[in-house]
């Protein structure tokens, strides 16, 4: 008890968690490859209206858990690929971080 009266008496404060000033471009990737997407277009996508709003399902909020939590990342992936509204959030994903070639292959797909 009376470690509980100093603490209340002194005004005793959660220590605040430390906070990497460390910039994002110092930070690098253990192993990439030609489709890993840079940190600075990842941060990107919390700025899209477009995915915010597929985020607003609950139904994509739990594709997305499910592909986080299976062992297996690549095939939870292929499975949340064959639900249309999944599909609608990696498009609206991709259209942020590769704007330009999403276009093309969207033109593409006119075309052809």
């Amino acid at each position: 008890m009376t470690c509980c009266k100093s603490h209340k008496e002194a005004g005793c404060e959660v220590p605040l968690a430390k906070v990497s000033a460390e910039p994002h471009e110092s930070i690098k990737y253990n192993f990439p490859t030609e489709d890993t997407v840079p940190r600075e277009k990842l941060e990107l996508l919390g700025h899209s209206e477009e995915v915010k709003k597929c985020l607003e399902n609950p139904h994509v909020r739990d594709i997305a858990q499910a592909i986080l939590n299976n062992p297996n990342p690549t095939k939870a992936i292929a499975l949340a690929m064959t639900e249309p509204i999944f599909v609608e959030l990696a498009d609206a994903c991709l259209r942020v971080v590769e704007p330009i070639d999403t276009m093309n292959r969207i033109i593409s797909n006119i075309i052809l």
